[in-house]
């Protein structure tokens, strides 16, 4: 388990006996091909983020005609997608646009599970999200210097707060956490988790900051492994009942594998694509191995 000191190590066995007292010895590994992801904006967000400056978006399926997501629905119907991420960029507001869609949003669910990127929507606007999202995935920030610095919004914490609570009423949300957004650096993180576990959560999601080409972080690093490893464990054991994720946005190379290999002994749930030494490790720890092929919050 790399080199982390004596207190890391042993929050981490605290973490997973605390897992293996409330879940049953099984992980689950997701390899989501069969979930498509559509950006309702194609490239364009008014944000211009600092952690994705719309690179992201580059690689969903473009949906800007109705007539572009009414195919969708029939040729994903053959090819043996069973889900869709709805995403895309955010307005000046910090909001994901849905409702320009929605009609053809209602077809698509006919057919398939959907995900939803919303943001920061109004509360009109989560009552018409109840008729088409089976979950909501929602990035939960609560600092409000990150808030600025990387979205470059007028808006607080609280905003999300009060956003994740009236969600919570209407819909199934899972909240995002993303280690190190603020450019590498963890600020609010533990405060998140404070609030959320106030709030309730019916799982959480984290993922990990990727320095990305031509954003405005391209030139920062990861975040502290150790200190990502000592977050994972201490989510554990302030939610020792609720499922834990490790998704997909996290960085690659050896850090991903180390990164894997110490959320197992933290005790998540479930992992998006695992290195190979995750999956090996798992089989070593004894857990039952189960693989899913959608997006993790489905």
């Amino acid at each position: 388990m790399e080199n982390f000191s004596g207190e890391t190590k042993q929050l981490m066995h605290r973490a997973w006996e605390a897992r293996c007292a409330n879940f049953p010895l099984q992980i689950e590994f997701d390899y989501p091909k069969a979930t498509e992801v559509i950006t309702l904006t194609g490239t364009t967000c008014a944000l211009d983020c600092a952690h994705c400056g719309g690179h992201y978006l580059a690689g969903m399926k473009t949906v800007t005609e109705s007539n572009s997501l009414a195919g969708l629905v029939r040729q994903r119907g053959q090819a043996g997608f069973t889900s869709c991420l709805i995403s895309g960029g955010c307005d000046r507001a910090g909001k994901v646009p849905f409702l320009p869609q929605l009609p053809l949003l209602k077809r698509l669910k006919q057919h398939k599970r959907l995900n939803f990127h919303v943001g920061l929507i109004e509360p009109s606007e989560i009552a018409k999200l109840q008729d088409v999202a089976d979950v909501v995935s929602f990035d939960f920030v609560v600092d409000d210097a990150t808030i600025q610095e990387v979205y470059g919004l007028g808006r607080t914490g609280e905003a999300y707060i009060q956003t994740y609570r009236a969600l919570r009423k209407s819909v199934k949300v899972l909240p995002h956490i993303c280690i190190g957004l603020k450019g590498g650096n963890l600020a609010g993180e533990r405060k998140a988790l404070e609030v959320l576990q106030t709030e309730g959560v019916d799982g959480l999601v984290f993922i990990v900051f990727i320095p990305t080409p031509g954003t405005r972080y391209a030139d920062r690093q990861p975040p502290d492994l150790e200190a990502v490893v000592q977050l994972l464990a201490e989510a554990r054991l302030l939610f020792p009942a609720q499922p834990i994720f490790l998704g997909c946005m996290r960085p690659k190379g050896r850090y991903r594998q180390a990164l894997d290999l110490a959320a197992i002994h933290c005790g998540v749930n479930k992992i998006v694509v695992p290195t190979r030494a995750a999956v090996s490790l798992a089989t070593e720890l004894g857990l039952k191995i189960k693989t899913g092929e959608e997006c993790c919050v489905l």
